[in-house]
């Protein structure tokens, strides 16, 4: 090939070049001499030109570089779209359950693994702690419940009702009915009323683990005695001894609660498990439920063993647990979805690389600082980086505030259920935004960008000058 053919496309791209920065950085007419050499890359070059090559790069013509270009801005963008949805979600379950545990569970409990006679002197000490407002005792254990043939094995749970409102105020979670338990009236949990198909104002059979050993030993006394009639009425009234009425169905939003648990008097349980005047165990409200592990420790300090105390963050701490380490996981996980952006990101500059090499092979002859040709592809990443984390915030925050509205739509059109509230026991989607949450996951995602122009842009810095003029 001919020199003067060899040298015309470098020559034109480097009069194109200093055309283009002369208009980047004008000098005032006269200012400059004949003899003084021209540096179309001072030391003083704005610090736009990096961003202006790099937005040059990013939308060029006649090449499918801005295709490419548009889906690693899509790929940043719906990775950013679906961790602010799926973070926000599951710190919403948490915090929703959390508020549903609180209402319906005592905040602390005291017990010794088996019956408190003297429960209210228990209650005297647990009340002088400044952060406990109420002491209620509560009967708490397994029975049979039988409806016309149908029988379920839930638990019950005995309850003084005026001390038990200030501690759990059942009142709130009744569906139907009323939260009466006068006499031998009981509260059922909803699922268990649905299991047993029984409702308001409908009796139910109780048979407890008291009725049972009084049939044993009833049946030991006949062995002892050689006496082989079998008085079956007798047997009948140990086995069905108490019958209770319905009198409401309450609904706490947890299925564990609403399917196992029916609420009786308190003087009801202490008869079904034969303890008297004692009862298995305190539940305390405290003025703050988040002081609970507090009132714990204070209490455990100055119960005499084998009694001991439990806070609510203690019962439920597998469930809160497994929702953080999922929650963990999935951040982990759907951070991948970024990565892949990312990967797009560095193919796109690395294209850009390859294209560009006799144009880096200019600007490098003509002076260009290594620090300056990394700037242009690195600023590539961010640009990228930025525009994905914007678009991803604006579209996750909108999805998280159309959450349920996206799921009874994409129900009704794949004819099946998103979120069944019969399995997460919710009406609706829980969500709630954490600006933390969110300022981690855009900052990551940024990052991530910055980080894969890296790469490419170190190779284009260290192009050679001669090489890349040859490069066809």
């Amino acid at each position: 090939m001919a020199p003067c053919a060899l040298l015309a496309k470098p020559l034109c791209a480097i009069s194109t070049l200093q055309k283009i920065l002369q208009r980047r950085c004008p000098q005032k007419q006269g200012m400059r001499s004949a003899k003084t050499q021209f540096n179309p890359f001072p030391q003083t070059m704005p610090k736009s030109f990096s961003l202006f090559l790099a937005l040059r790069y990013l939308k060029p013509k006649r090449t499918f570089l801005s295709i490419i270009t548009l889906v690693s801005v899509l790929g940043v963008t719906l990775g950013i779209m679906v961790l602010i949805l799926v973070i926000s979600v599951m710190t919403g379950f948490e915090q929703e359950l959390r508020r549903k545990v609180i209402g319906f569970d005592a905040h602390v409990i005291i017990a010794n693994g088996g019956v408190l006679e003297n429960w209210e002197a228990t209650a005297a000490e647990a009340m002088k702690s400044p952060h406990v407002k109420a002491a209620a005792p509560f009967i708490q254990g397994p029975v049979i419940v039988e409806y016309q043939n149908r029988r379920l094995a839930p638990k019950i749970r005995g309850v003084d009702p005026e001390l038990e409102r200030k501690v759990v105020n059942v009142a709130d979670f009744i569906v139907d009915g009323s939260y009466d338990l006068a006499g031998s009236k009981t509260v059922i949990g909803s699922e268990l009323a649905r299991e047993l198909g029984v409702g308001v104002g409908e009796n139910v059979t109780v048979f407890s683990p008291g009725n049972f050993n009084q049939i044993l030993e009833e049946l030991d006394r006949m062995q002892r005695s050689g006496d082989k009639s079998t008085d079956v009425s007798a047997l009948k009234q140990m086995i069905l001894p108490t019958e209770l009425e319905v009198a409401g169905i309450f609904e706490s939003g947890r299925y564990l609660y609403d399917s196992e648990f029916l609420l009786v008097p308190l003087h009801i349980g202490q008869e079904l498990y034969n303890l008297g005047g004692g009862a298995h165990g305190l539940a305390l409200g405290t003025t703050d439920p988040y002081l609970a592990n507090t009132v714990r420790d204070e209490l455990n300090a100055t119960l005499p063993p084998p009694q001991f105390a439990m806070s609510w963050i203690d019962m439920n701490k597998q469930i809160f647990d497994a929702i953080r380490m999922e929650r963990s996981v999935m951040f982990f996980l759907l951070m991948f979805i970024v990565l892949v952006a990312a990967f797009g990101i560095m193919n796109t500059l690395i294209t850009v690389t390859v294209q560009k090499t006799r144009e880096i092979g200019v600007m490098k002859a003509l002076g260009a600082q290594t620090h300056q040709i990394i700037g242009v592809f690195v600023a590539q990443g961010m640009v990228v980086g930025v525009f994905g984390t914007l678009t991803g915030l604006g579209m996750g925050i909108a999805m998280v505030q159309y959450r349920n509205e996206v799921s009874r739509f994409l129900s009704s059109a794949l004819n099946i259920e998103i979120f069944p509230a019969s399995v997460y026991q919710f009406s609706e989607i829980p969500a709630e935004i954490v600006p933390s949450d969110v300022i981690l996951i855009c900052v990551s995602a940024f990052m991530i960008c910055s980080v894969a122009a890296l790469i490419p842009a170190w190779f284009a810095a260290r192009l050679d000058p001669v090489k890349a003029l040859r490069h066809e």
